[in-house]
């Protein structure tokens, strides 16, 4: 299946290139050229964690190990709290105690829980105005409650038994009541927190891209361990490959899909800016949040319940994912596409007194 996506992906590819050559009359070439331009800023936020992932490993092996152990636990699962372009990877395999379940833990528990806590709430609420803010934190409630089980259906897709799936969970199942109780009972200081976590990451990333660039210029190994900046690269260029196709194709799915999901918002009572959010989520979280202002309020629950599972499903999270695992590419799309379904699903039912509330 992985093969027959890499295909599709490629197709797009041609056509995006293809429309440039002829001035981008069709749309694709400006989405082939996006995709080669996110290379910066996924370099910016990637490069630099890639390098220092073997040293923090190392270092949070020996705290965080023992402690999961005991609790009869991989201790992959601990990487999960970042996000799978900021070092989740690498870091739940070198702490993976099976190989299975650091892919789980690496591409979809990082995926979705990294990228939520890393990215998806400080972003939405630090850049939402107050009136869009508080559909956002309702709907990531929704989000965050049907979470556990789309990862619990991502690492049964793994290859992993499910009571076992299950019990490797609980960690996050406990994490997700507490970011729930949080977001319910104390929003302005758990948003605080999770900014403060972002920006200690932007610390730690912005670190590791300054050793990593005096090595290479210097030759000096200045930190045991680090990896070197170039070997980051290469795995930042890998994924900046998969987006000169994915976004002309996910360009080509939204236009093939516009009217059957106009037809569908009619019926659920969801206005255009609404519907279109939801497919857009799956691209980027950022074109959704950018269309909040103009959804209606059930809509705004509705997007912000979807994108805790499915923010980036087919773009940056499929072109790590195809660099790295690409057999992991179906428990991947399965876990995030099914999650953020269920989320909407979920909001939508809670919602239906907001039926054509703006």
């Amino acid at each position: 299946m992985q093969r027959a996506i890499m295909l599709v992906m490629a197709v797009g590819a041609v056509l995006g290139g293809l429309d440039r050559l002829i001035g981008g009359r069709f749309g694709l070439g400006k989405k082939f050229e996006e995709g080669f331009m996110l290379l910066g800023p996924t370099a910016l936020s990637m490069a630099g964690i890639l390098c220092l992932t073997p040293v923090l490993s190392g270092w949070l092996g020996g705290l965080i190990a023992p402690v999961y152990r005991a609790l009869g636990l991989d201790p992959a699962l601990f990487a999960g709290i970042l996000a799978i372009d900021m070092g989740g990877y690498p870091m739940a395999m070198s702490l993976a105690e099976d190989p299975t379940v650091g892919r789980f833990a690496g591409i979809v528990v990082a995926a979705i829980l990294g990228c939520t806590l890393t990215f998806t709430i400080p972003v939405g609420m630090g850049m939402l105005a107050e009136k869009e803010r508080d559909g956002f934190a309702s709907g990531t409630l929704y989000g965050l409650a049907v979470m556990p089980l789309a990862l619990w259906l991502g690492g049964v897709l793994c290859g992993l038994a499910p009571l076992n799936a299950l019990k490797q969970l609980l960690p996050v199942i406990v994490l997700s009541l507490l970011l729930i109780a949080g977001l319910r009972f104390a929003p302005a200081g758990s948003v605080k927190a999770f900014r403060g976590f972002a920006e200690v990451l932007r610390w730690i990333i912005t670190i590791g891209l300054i050793l990593g660039a005096v090595q290479y210029m210097t030759g000096f190994n200045i930190l045991p361990g680090l990896m070197p900046i170039e070997e980051a690269m290469a795995t930042v260029s890998s994924i900046g490959i998969v987006l000169l196709g994915s976004l002309p194709t996910a360009e080509l799915f939204t236009r093939l899909l516009k009217r059957p999901l106009e037809a569908l918002g009619a019926r659920l009572g969801l206005n255009g800016a609404s519907m279109a959010g939801l497919l857009l989520t799956c691209v980027s979280l950022m074109p959704m949040l950018a269309l909040m202002k103009d959804m209606d309020r059930r809509g705004r629950v509705a997007n912000a319940a979807a994108a805790v599972c499915s923010t980036s499903a087919l773009a940056a999270h499929l072109g790590f994912t195809v660099s790295q695992e690409p057999a992991m590419l179906m428990p991947l799309l399965a876990a995030k596409l099914i999650g953020g379904a269920l989320g909407a699903a979920v909001a939508l039912m809670a919602t239906k007194k907001m039926r054509n509330a703006q």
